[in-house]
């Protein structure tokens, strides 16, 4: 019969209680030769890695994402642009996650919620879409930067914790090929596949298409928004059993007037989705009044 075996903290491997030898030195005989040499070898490796990791560190030492300031530890902020991150915490919105001034209870939706609300079922964001935020989500963006994904997919993870508690997939925002191309990479591919690795969840990039090449979002109105991105995404006939029945984190880098999201969210529920959340890094939040995102 198989011995099975528990591998303790220290790395070395102990027989279960039923077959164990009774005495210490019974004990002792039976442990395999490599055990012996198991702990110092594995103390000799953590050693080395630490040395290689100080090495690195002294000829490439860690600077903050943002400013490129000195910080303790790599990808990440340093004090002065984590101060400059404006943070959206509750109180807000529970359908489009726009901050409070005032904490007046639960459960509270705002006045664009109600009077024109989105298609998805809730929006939830990291934080504002100014200062330290915007220039991390340019960079992102626009500066080949794909490594900031890490970080800022981190953040989203955290402050998304009640959406990806409920979700069944994750979605990015898909870009129209062409636009692709230009880029070289969809940064809210990087930040939805990082964001599925760190929940365990399932991704699917290409679940959710981009069917027709819109104009740029910059400088239009909310319903100059919503006509440019009329009929822009779609579900592939052989995703659509993948969407079926599914509740879907789309997930984004920035969400403004919400336009896209919302066109996003349509396309999903018309193949079959029970429900669409969605999940930014940052948001343009104005008053408090904003209109559906």
């Amino acid at each position: 019969m198989a011995e099975w075996r528990i591998e303790t903290a220290d790395g070395e491997t102990a027989p279960d209680q039923e077959h164990a030898p009774s005495t210490a030195n019974a004990a002792e005989g039976a442990r395999p030769a490599a055990a012996l040499w198991r702990k110092p070898v594995g103390h000799a490796r953590l050693a080395l890695r630490s040395g290689w990791r100080g090495l690195v560190g002294i000829v490439y030492p860690p600077t903050c994402i943002a400013c490129r300031a000195a910080t303790g530890e790599a990808q990440a902020l340093c004090p002065a642009c984590w101060r400059g991150i404006g943070f959206i915490e509750r109180p807000y919105c529970e359908r489009l996650g726009t901050p409070f001034p005032v904490d007046l209870g639960p459960g509270l939706l705002s006045p664009a919620a109600i009077a024109d609300p989105p298609v998805f079922a809730r929006a939830r964001a990291v934080c504002r879409f100014d200062g330290t935020a915007r220039e991390l989500v340019h960079r992102l963006k626009y500066g080949d930067r794909v490594e900031l994904s890490l970080t800022l997919g981190r953040m989203m993870t955290q402050a998304g914790r009640e959406l990806t508690a409920d979700a069944d997939l994750v979605l990015p925002v898909p870009l129209h090929r062409t636009r692709l191309w230009r880029r070289r990479f969809n940064q809210a591919a990087a930040l939805a596949q990082l964001i599925a690795r760190e929940t365990g969840l399932p991704f699917a990039a290409t679940a959710l298409t981009r069917i027709r090449r819109t104009r740029q979002q910059i400088g239009l109105t909310r319903p100059q928004r919503a006509e440019n991105l009329q009929g822009a995404f779609h579900v592939p006939v052989a995703m659509r059993q993948l969407i079926e029945g599914r509740r879907i984190l789309l997930v984004d880098d920035v969400l403004t007037t919400g336009a896209t999201v919302n066109a996003a969210s349509r396309a999903l529920l018309r193949a079959g989705a029970s429900a669409v959340d969605v999940l930014t890094f940052a948001r343009v939040v104005t008053d408090g009044r904003e209109g559906t995102t």
